[in-house]
């Protein structure tokens, strides 16, 4: 069975969500140091997009998945999509705040925002790890997030991660 285009990606390649990291720091610190505001546009759409369908409505995610995660290496990393979609969730909730904020005229806002983006963005692209998907496992930690949504989110720290991490 296909997926539904409004659907997203379980598991996913971690190397092509480490890639599409990659673009949005790029963008971002071109929109701050440039003092590009308008960057902040296809910024907050990638977000959205891939929040609402994975790859498949980003054109940055279409190219981390389909050019750049298959040249990289030959076998990919997967991790679980709940949590990756809950770090997208974040970003759109930071570059929409970006975007609002710029088109209200509070560019410095805005630039704040787009800064604040760069840090998990990078720890993403960077290092692989992954903020929003660390918050969500406390969520599921905590019981705010049932364990259901990612049976292997609860474990994000545990012992299956660690051998999920050496074993790619």
């Amino acid at each position: 069975m296909s997926p539904s285009l409004f659907s997203f990606p379980n598991p996913v390649n971690d190397v092509a969500a480490r890639t599409v990291a990659a673009g949005v720091v790029a963008m971002a610190v071109v929109a701050v140091a440039a003092r590009q505001p308008w960057l902040t546009i296809p910024v907050a759409y990638g977000f959205v997009a891939r929040v609402l369908a994975g790859p498949r409505l980003s054109p940055l995610g279409m190219f981390a998945t389909r050019v750049v995660a298959p040249r990289l290496t030959a076998h990919p990393r997967l991790v679980p999509g709940p949590p990756k979609r809950f770090a997208q969730a974040m970003g759109a909730a930071f570059s929409l705040g970006a975007l609002a904020s710029w088109l209200s005229g509070e560019t410095l806002a805005a630039y704040v925002l787009l800064a604040i983006l760069i840090v998990p963005a990078s720890l993403e692209a960077g290092l692989g790890y992954c903020v929003g998907c660390r918050i969500f496992a406390l969520g599921v930690r905590l019981g705010v997030v049932p364990p259901s949504v990612c049976e292997e989110c609860a474990d994000l720290w545990g012992a299956r991660a660690a051998r999920r991490r050496t074993a790619g």
